[in-house]
């Protein structure tokens, strides 16, 4: 059995006891947290898809970590102008494991 769920603008495909990287929730590590956006959910080959989304079905899941991304670099010149600019940054993630799929 797996899900289709979106969050934070992306959407991922999960089952039970897989572990996603999610844009940044503000939820607690230990904690759980319900996905109530299901795009579809498959139970062998019953496939049923929402139109936007599933009424009735959610995920809920752990969340395992709050962490940052490995640093990115971003880097503007403008030739013969010796104008440089150096900028990173590091994206806000958190990890959850899937506990189960209600549809």
């Amino acid at each position: 059995m797996y899900a289709i769920l979106e969050t934070g603008g992306k959407q991922y495909k999960v089952e039970e006891g897989s572990v996603i990287f999610v844009e940044k929730l503000e939820t607690a590590e230990g904690e759980s947290v319900t996905f109530d956006k299901v795009l579809a959910v498959a139970d062998g080959d019953n496939v049923t898809v929402g139109t936007p989304v599933v009424s009735g079905a959610t995920v809920t899941g752990k969340v395992t970590k709050q962490g940052k991304a490995k640093k990115i670099y971003v880097f503007k010149m403008k030739r013969k102008k010796n104008e440089r600019s150096k900028k990173g940054h590091r994206q806000p993630y958190t990890k959850v494991t899937i506990e189960s799929i209600n549809a």
